[in-house]
């Protein structure tokens, strides 16, 4: 009879035992687990526990027994929420008014996504030193591909992830959760099975019966509205899926049909992308009351540009695409988009693309957020250090070498960046940022900072 492959998570032990052990014979500790295939997977999937709120906690320790909520203003959304929180009902993406009424004692703290980003890299670094194929999926997940490290680490790949797992606590002090499979769709379902500081195991043996019950949403890629297609054709669990021929689901379905029964049979071929290319950039903000005035919204549409156009040219992007977007009071979802001719990084174009599609919309509607996002995104040139020659892709803004107008703006534009890059965002603020800041620092209690105007 064949020994059961056991790891101790604490001490890092990997011993054999003809049935599953409890505890460690070496520390005693209970985070043991053990799977028949402990030694033969390789793929994994890796999510922090409630990052941003575990980052508050970290820097925080009065915060560790208590219900803590990420998110901004009363009409903003959760952005997450601590497990304490979860207990209440709070959810990602929940109204903020709706989390405050689950959870009234819960502290509510406002995103602070340069704290979140420095440990998001340290906890990156650390995956790299173990294995060159990680996919970053967002700030605080990616895959992970520890094929053939086995001799290099000394140890199986859920030996290496545990000690990985143990020093992202030790160093960054967060957990995290882990899914150890033989592909990437069950790598990704193992690790919502575990949480919080979970490791959970999908082997090929058990593949099969193990997702049969699991519902047709949990498939990567079966959206809301693609599940309710399913179901009203009959298909609730992936049993059912798994019943039928491949031709069948094809001729339903098409290519996602041919998707279905692979996934639903464990079946999954996607590797590792190492490198992730920038799709869209964008910024939103909810206000704290309805706007209907064009004046208003179109202040913080202005901000949003140079939010946008900021952190574009901090990567050395240009795009094609400026895509509007605004949600009434009634939560009502619009969206407008126009395609550039020429692609730009500049806030002051982007702006005056946004500004006609605002104006149409804006007519006495109220509005509870509005957005600005670049899309279709490339690599811009940039000038040499004697501002003489091009290196790169595009060029950013070529019509700004062209024409006498648009290529004053746009120095003036790069001027007023040098001066931020130098003394901060505040340095320069546009004029008719300028007159919001006034306006809003005459309301009661409201502090007062020092700003320099610049024109609009």
């Amino acid at each position: 009879m064949s020994k059961l492959p056991h790891l101790c998570r604490d001490c890092l032990d990997e011993f054999e035992h003809e049935s599953p052990l409890a505890r460690c014979p070496g520390c005693a500790s209970s985070r043991v687990i053990h799977h028949p295939e402990l030694h033969d997977l390789w793929m994994a999937h890796m999510d922090c526990d409630a990052f941003f709120a575990s980052i508050e906690k970290r820097d925080d320790p009065s915060l560790a027994d208590k219900p803590v909520i990420i998110g901004g203003g009363k009409r903003g959304v959760v952005a997450t929420c601590c497990y304490i929180a979860r207990m209440s009902g709070v959810h990602s993406a929940m109204p903020m008014f709706t989390a405050r009424k689950k959870c009234p004692e819960a502290v509510i703290i406002a995103p602070r996504m340069q704290k979140y980003s420095e440990a998001s890299k340290k906890i990156r670094s650390l995956m790299n030193e173990l294995t060159p194929l990680v996919e970053p999926l967002s700030i605080d997940e990616a895959f992970l591909d520890l094929a053939g490290t086995g001799r290099l680490h000394k140890g199986s790949a859920a030996r290496t992830l545990a000690g990985l797992a143990r020093k992202i606590e030790r160093e960054v002090g967060v957990s995290v959760s882990i899914g150890l499979s033989y592909n990437k769709f069950l790598a990704k379902i193992a690790s919502d099975r575990d949480k919080p500081r979970g490791m959970a195991l999908i082997g090929r043996k058990e593949a099969m019966e193990f997702l049969a019950d699991k519902p047709i949403s949990i498939i990567h890629g079966v959206g809301k509205v693609f599940t309710r297609k399913l179901e009203d054709d009959g298909f609730h669990t992936i049993r059912q899926l798994q019943g039928q021929d491949k031709n069948s689901l094809i001729r339903r379905y098409g290519e996602m049909g041919a998707r279905l029964f692979h996934l639903c049979r464990g079946e999954d071929n996607r590797t590792i992308t190492t490198v992730q290319k920038v799709k869209s950039i964008s910024n939103e903000t909810t206000f704290e009351k309805d706007i209907s005035e064009l004046d208003p919204l179109s202040s913080h549409l202005l901000h949003l540009c140079e939010k946008v156009s900021r952190r574009m040219k901090e990567q050395g992007l240009v795009g094609h695409t400026i895509t509007l977007k605004l949600k009434s009071c009634d939560f009502k979802s619009i969206t407008r988009a126009r395609h550039l001719s020429l692609p730009t990084q500049l806030a002051h174009v982007i702006y005056e693309t946004a500004c006609p599609m605002l104006e149409r919309e804006a007519r006495g509607a109220r509005f509870r957020l509005i957005g600005i996002g670049v899309s279709s995104l490339e690599k811009s040139m940039i000038r040499d250090e004697d501002n003489k020659n091009f290196h790169g892709h595009i060029i950013p803004d070529p019509g700004d070498l062209l024409e006498p107008a648009i290529a004053r703006k746009a120095a003036a534009e790069r001027a007023m960046d040098r001066v931020r890059n130098k003394f901060g965002n505040q340095a320069l603020v546009r004029g008719k940022l300028y007159r919001q800041n006034i306006a809003r620092e005459k309301q009661p209690d409201h502090k007062r900072s020092p700003h320099r105007r610049a024109k609009n």
